[in-house]
């Protein structure tokens, strides 16, 4: 099976590749503060982190950050519906921590409070994840269709042959 991925969404991919690949690398880069801090804030949201170190934390987050990036950068090797998935997984984390941490929403909403629009502003990330996994669903339905009237068209060739 070949991987689709459309050339429509090739801004896309390399906008968000190049921004969460930026990210993973300096967190691969950061120091041991930079590294508690983030512990400490998705810590208060996911609790299951606290059994990590913070520099083991630090180090799967970057790690994973290069990984979706590298991905999301290469539409040759990873179709849009994986890569879209995978952001969409990505995303959905981030916009977590932005609904369970106190403070980021403003008050009776969801509206972001001023500190809270940093992480409020990743909504284009899950948006983007969901247009690559939806293109993808018209891709294959698409390519279903194509070798469908390729093999209408070899059996009706195949019965002129045998008729005439």
């Amino acid at each position: 099976m070949r991987h689709r991925s459309r050339i429509s969404n090739l801004p896309a991919r390399v906008a968000a590749g190049a921004f969460i690949l930026n990210s993973g690398l300096r967190k691969l880069q950061a120091e041991k503060d930079a590294h508690e801090q983030l512990h400490g804030f998705a810590s208060g949201a996911y609790p299951f982190f606290e059994s990590m170190t913070p520099t083991q934390f630090g180090k799967a987050l970057g790690t994973a950050e290069v990984a979706l990036g590298s991905a999301l950068l290469m539409p040759v090797v990873v179709s849009d519906g994986l890569a879209g998935l995978a952001l969409t997984a990505f995303a959905s984390g981030l916009l977590g921590l932005y609904a369970k941490t106190p403070g980021m929403r403003q008050e009776g909403g969801i509206r972001p409070s001023r500190e809270g629009t940093a992480l409020a502003k990743d909504v284009w990330l899950a948006g983007i994840g969901l247009t690559l996994m939806a293109s993808s669903i018209g891709s294959r339905r698409a390519a279903r269709q194509e070798r469908a009237a390729k093999r209408r068209a070899s059996k009706t060739k195949a019965a002129k042959s045998a008729a005439g």
